[in-house]
């Protein structure tokens, strides 16, 4: 035993430092469900900056230095509050915002979001989902971004008003009806964000044979 890790010290050295780079500096995620759509699919592997909010204590949550603050519009990646698996959504409401939704609309500090028809997206709703989806792009808040709604499928399309406490933020899914987000789960509080979503790093079609798909490779997410 001793012999074998004197002899493979520089390859075990290299893991260890891969795993450190990538629970503190950056990490890439493949995303097995379609909560993003139509900006994130089945099969993309994200790239996700972790410095982008806080540095951690390497393999903890334990924060030694503030970064950044998390912005509305940001795509994140988090620890559930309730189970702890790990999720990718959008921040949606920031500390010390108002926001409630309405028959699917939003309404942010007494502002009602925008909402205009997109194209219908060319891919399934969601591998689990085969129906058409119906897209649209939201305006909130100076930000926009591309949504989806699944038509026929039952959501919690309303929730009353609510104020975000310091320290927590609402999360939403791009794709509203096939989401488990703040809805379902709750806020979540700064301490359980991962990083920031920034970039398709590459992309395979779970339908289609696994084949690539190239046109997504290096794409900036928005």
């Amino acid at each position: 035993m001793k012999n074998w890790l004197r002899q493979n010290r520089g390859f075990l050295a290299f893991l260890l430092l891969l795993g450190l780079f990538r629970t503190a500096v950056a990490d890439w995620n493949p995303v097995p469900s379609g909560s993003m759509h139509p900006n994130i699919l089945e099969g993309d592997v994200v790239l996700v900056n972790r410095l982008a909010y806080d540095f951690k204590l390497p393999l903890t949550d334990h924060v030694l230095l503030t970064l950044g603050k998390p912005q509305r519009g940001d795509i994140v990646t988090f620890h559930s509050p309730r189970d702890g698996v790990r999720l990718i959504k959008r921040i949606v409401a920031l500390p010390g915002d108002r926001i409630a939704m309405r028959d699917k609309q939003l309404i942010l500090n007494g502002q009602v979001a925008g909402y205009a028809a997109l194209p219908t997206p060319a891919e399934r709703a969601a591998l689990d989902a085969p129906w058409q989806a119906q897209a649209y792009r939201e305006y909130i808040a100076g930000e926009q971004h591309a949504i989806q709604w699944l038509p026929g499928v039952a959501a919690r399309d309303n929730f009353a008003e609510l104020s975000i406490p310091d320290g927590h933020y609402l999360v939403l899914g791009d794709n509203r009806d096939n989401s488990a987000d703040s809805r379902y789960i709750g806020l979540v509080p700064r301490r359980l964000l991962i990083g920031k979503a920034e970039r398709v790093l590459l992309s395979v079609d779970m339908l289609g044979a696994w084949w690539p798909r190239l046109e997504r490779f290096g794409q900036t997410l928005v």
